[in-house]
């Protein structure tokens, strides 16, 4: 009772192999289309709020990078002063 871990090839995988070089390329390229038939593009509305949700995470980002600097500034002020 033997169990194998190794995953199964498909037959795109064996195919593939027994081609060569110019037959992975087109395996590759089909793949790539295929992929890209599945991206959904997101609606205006989606993009606005996107962006917004990004601008306010940046900003608090950057308001908490500020006050760390702000905070290792006035150590080192009082540690050297």
């Amino acid at each position: 009772m033997s169990t194998s871990t190794a995953p199964t090839r498909g037959s795109a995988d064996d195919t593939s192999a027994a081609r060569g070089i110019f037959g992975k390329i087109i395996l590759f390229i089909r793949q790539v289309i295929d992929e890209m038939r599945k991206v959904v593009v997101p609606t205006r509305d989606e993009l606005v709020n996107y962006t917004i949700a990004l601008l306010v995470f940046l900003l608090l980002m950057m308001a908490f990078v500020v006050g760390i600097d702000q905070l290792i500034i006035h150590a080192v002020s009082w540690v050297f002063a």
